[in-house]
């Protein structure tokens, strides 16, 4: 089995690969799978960088301690079994003039100015859902993401749909819960606005006048371990709660 690695610490599992077998590949078009060996950042960068390619989730133990099941051997023992869960996440999309960034979390508008609010139209299928709303921006997040940035605004996740949060706003606007289906289209009046898709570390810039549109897309990215990469076990050790 051939893997591509992405993370930080990773001589730290490459021993244990070579003990089971598991040969590096540094070319990703001849490769199994993606491990992922880090924290949530590091997730999100295979997923982005690799979508063609099952992505494993292993946490790294030297700065993410985890529970007995999750040590990193045990999850390559699953790999090499093929027992590990398997997840598929659908792919959001910003489209915009200046181009397409993609997520599976979350995606946002911003201010690009940090003195000064974005206004924006805010549009759902097609209809006209606030004329201008004037803020620090808004997030359109998946189920996955709904825990994330969609959260620390809202206080609250969703299991089903596709979420719409407005952060700052200076009039009341009702957070949404949409239909999986659903493209908004935001309207920059004043800006410019800045789209960033997850942790990726570019953005697109949405001029006033311009349009970005977010949608969720039929396309999927595979996650194996992902629940074991989630485990509550894991999370009381790495947080005390």
């Amino acid at each position: 089995m051939k893997i591509k690695l992405q993370g930080k610490n990773l001589d730290d599992i490459r021993p244990l690969m070579a003990s089971r077998g598991i040969l590096e590949t540094a070319d990703a078009a001849s490769a199994d799978a993606v491990i992922a060996y880090g924290g949530d950042g590091s997730l999100l960068g295979a997923i982005r960088d690799f979508p063609q390619l099952p992505v494993v989730a292993i946490r790294d133990a030297a700065t993410a301690p985890t529970c007995e099941l999750h040590e990193a051997g045990k999850v390559l023992d699953a790999m090499l079994a093929g027992s590990l869960n398997s997840r598929k996440l659908p792919r959001l999309c910003a489209s915009a003039p200046g181009g397409r960034i993609f997520g599976v979390n979350d995606l946002f508008l911003h201010n690009s100015d940090r003195r000064s609010s974005v206004r924006y139209q805010v549009r759902i299928d097609g209809e006209i859902y606030a004329d201008e709303v004037r803020g620090d921006g808004v997030c359109f997040a998946s189920v996955h993401g709904s825990s994330a940035y969609y959260r620390s605004i809202t206080r609250g996740m969703f299991r089903t749909g596709l979420g719409l949060a407005f952060s700052n706003s200076i009039v009341d606007v009702d957070h949404l819960v949409l239909e999986e289906s659903s493209i908004v289209e935001l309207t920059v009046i004043r800006g410019p606005g800045m789209v960033i898709a997850d942790n990726a570390p570019g953005e697109l810039i949405v001029n006033a006048g311009e349009t970005v549109e977010f949608r969720q897309l039929d396309e999927t990215v595979t996650i194996l371990g992902l629940d074991g990469f989630m485990c509550s076990k894991c999370r009381k050790l790495r947080h005390g709660i």
